[in-house]
């Protein structure tokens, strides 16, 4: 038997456009400091990925062909979220936002070809009802918003055939601090993490 931890890897994004400090980043590097509670069961591995469609899309794949992770979280800033959203699905069209070098894919178009749609295998619904953070809301959504953030889930859903998750979080303020962030993510994955491991009813 292979006595290697599995390997999780959340992701936070860097500045774009007028936000010089992206929420999703910070909270990773205090999830970093903390660690998920199980580091001999899961190892963390974090990384920033930058607000650029093309070195995102080189950096998942790369993610996915190095570590064979258990699950992949993207974090995301949602600049107008009052609270922590845990995003059901991504999408494979509508990319006509330009990213912090101006670009964005040709058509709008994550992966010519593929389903209009991937699903998390993570029932983010379940992982709401199952958590509680203080200070602030779990909610969860079907729309990602169609900028860098629901690519990358994209791919990531694509690459980990659904092994993947987005949470959104909302910028920083005096009352919603990085490490209120941090903890809030801690406990959100640990129940994603006991989410994937349920046995599926469907057959495989």
């Amino acid at each position: 038997m292979d006595s290697q931890p599995s390997c999780v890897v959340v992701t936070g994004f860097g500045p774009f456009r007028q936000h010089l400090v992206n929420s999703s980043w910070e909270a990773v590097k205090e999830l970093s400091k903390l660690g998920l509670g199980n580091e001999t069961v899961v190892q963390l591995r974090t990384l920033e990925l930058p607000v650029d469609y093309r070195e995102a899309k080189r950096r998942v794949t790369g993610i996915w062909e190095d570590h064979q992770p258990q699950l992949v979280v993207h974090v995301g800033m949602d600049t107008a979220a009052k609270a922590i959203i845990l995003e059901q699905s991504g999408k494979n069209q509508g990319y006509r936002d330009a990213d912090i070098r101006g670009f964005w894919p040709e058509g709008g178009v994550c992966l010519p070809g593929s389903p209009d749609v991937l699903e998390s295998g993570v029932c983010m619904k379940a992982v709401c009802k199952r958590v509680a953070v203080e200070g602030v809301d779990v909610i969860f959504s079907r729309d990602a918003g169609r900028y860098v953030c629901d690519y990358t889930y994209y791919l990531s859903l694509h690459h980990g055939k659904g092994c993947a998750a987005l949470i959104h979080v909302p910028p920083l303020w005096r009352g919603l601090p990085a490490s209120l962030l941090g903890r809030a993510l801690k406990v959100v994955i640990q129940e994603m993490l006991e989410e994937v491991g349920k046995p599926k009813h469907k057959a495989q």
